[in-house]
């Protein structure tokens, strides 16, 4: 009889949401490798702090704790949510896998079951998202509506309850996050990218561990979705060249254009705006998929230079460095 193999360790933070989409990567790793996985729960500085995400600087404020127990060799890997890692990529760790994303928009759980368009007059819509903010506003000054945008902090449950106390009309929330939890069907109204760009790497999960771990990194590459990887790169690329933060009022969504089964193109769009909306600077580019890191890289740059030549810049407040 063969001796059980050590468990694989692997870092999440606390949260329902992470636990969630830890524990799905941990079943499909295990599958893989046919070793166990254990989840090693890692508060973060982002789930104690009571400000607001803008406040805290938001870049690596729910990251940092998960990539210093995997620099002590306390976890073997970790699972992050993309739009909260910093651009910056340590050189000690490797980005092993980007899985197929989830849906990357945003929806609104409101009152009644009401869309986004039929709520009422002087509607308090929560959210802690200065891009959705900007992008809401944006929006109901450009069809005459009436609403107003509060900060707002906590987990989904939190979020929610707002809306089920009455304290507030709606609220915002990633379309992701609610599926993996199993509570998609809570969304009263699905927003159109058209409407609200989602945050660089929406819905996408981030694999990290130690870039010297060969073994690990090739079991893991089995989960890379080459797509999703080239499609955040070029969200992500157009957010650091943009000189601005995971907290930054910046949206960005690539997606993949195609004829019939054919995909043909890659079209990459941009938006940053003041949170009350008046404010906005959004652009987009179309050209042929990356097949490189590098090409994606360069997408995501032309864009942030095309904005930054618009004013941009301006419009996001301190720029993070």
């Amino acid at each position: 009889m063969s001796e059980p193999r050590e468990p694989l360790r692997l870092g999440t933070r606390r949260s329902k949401l992470a636990m969630a989409q830890s524990g799905q990567v941990a079943d499909a790793v295990s599958r893989m490798t046919g070793r166990p996985v254990e989840l090693v729960e890692i508060t973060t500085y982002g789930d104690t702090s009571r400000e607001h995400l803008a406040q805290m600087g938001g870049t690596g404020v729910f990251v940092t704790a998960l990539r210093d127990a995997l620099h002590r060799g306390e976890v073997d890997f970790a699972v992050h949510s993309l739009k909260d890692l910093p651009t910056a990529q340590p050189e000690e760790l490797a980005l092993a896998a980007v899985p197929v994303r989830e849906d990357p928009r945003d929806v609104v759980v409101a009152r009644d079951a009401l869309k986004f368009t039929d709520l009422p007059r002087g509607a308090r819509i929560g959210t802690g998202s200065p891009r959705r903010m900007a992008q809401l506003n944006a929006y109901a000054l450009g069809h005459g509506l009436d609403i107003e945008t509060v900060p707002i902090r906590g987990n989904v449950d939190t979020r929610i309850g707002y809306v089920r106390d009455g304290r507030l009309d709606a609220v915002v929330l990633a379309a992701a996050g609610l599926t993996r939890i199993g509570r998609i069907d809570e969304a009263t109204d699905f927003l159109s990218v058209d409407t609200v760009l989602p945050a660089p790497g929406q819905g996408a999960l981030a694999i990290e561990c130690a870039a010297d771990n060969a073994d690990l990194i090739a079991w893991l590459a089995r989960l890379d979705d080459p797509f999703t990887r080239v499609a955040v790169t070029a969200e992500r690329s157009l957010l650091a060249a943009l000189e601005a933060g995971c907290s930054a009022p910046v949206g960005a969504l690539a997606d993949l254009l195609a004829d019939g089964q054919i995909v043909k193109e890659m079209r990459l769009r941009g938006v940053v705006g003041t949170p009350d909306g008046r404010s906005l600077v959004q652009l987009s580019t179309t050209g042929p998929v990356p097949e490189t890191h590098d090409q994606a890289m360069t997408l995501g740059r032309e864009l942030a230079a095309e904005m930054l030549a618009q004013g941009a810049a301006g419009l996001m407040g301190e720029r993070a460095h």
